[in-house]
């Protein structure tokens, strides 16, 4: 058997061996989404368009002081997503989203105060938390008709 096998086989039945014994189970999801902010307005109209392929980092303090860093890129509907299942006592305590960068190369701009966004994850196993959208801006000039 391939190493690499070896190394799958024995993550999956040590991971069914602690669910299995009486470790309550627990999942976690972030989702948000990035958009082109087209007309640099910072608010979401019918010009705007999502950005497909734009990189996003989690980073989550678990409840036992355990730190996780997360790499999510945008889908075709401009939706990112991580997920977790881990064991109750260490669950999600409090995340940071931030945008890392976008291949578009007509909208690469960072807007204005998106650094990142903080939240505490309070949610019940096998709900999500939505992050507000981060917004990137045109690298050229904003188009006539936003003004």
């Amino acid at each position: 058997m391939e190493p690499q096998l070896q190394w799958k086989l024995f993550l999956s039945l040590s991971l069914l061996a602690v669910f299995s014994a009486g470790v309550n189970a627990w999942t976690g999801e972030i989702r948000g989404r990035v958009i082109c902010d087209v007309c640099g307005d910072s608010s979401i109209g019918p010009e705007d368009h999502i950005l497909e392929g734009a990189e996003v980092a989690i980073l989550c303090i678990t409840k036992t002081g355990e730190v996780v860093n997360y790499q999510a890129f945008t889908d075709s509907k401009g939706i990112y997503k991580v997920a977790e299942t881990m064991p109750e006592s260490e669950r999600w305590d409090a995340c940071l989203a931030r945008p890392i960068s976008s291949y578009h190369e007509s909208c690469s701009r960072l807007g204005e105060g998106v650094a990142g966004v903080k939240f505490t994850y309070t949610h019940p196993s096998g709900h999500y938390h939505a992050v507000r959208p981060f917004a990137y801006r045109p690298t050229s000039d904003i188009p006539s008709y936003c003004m």
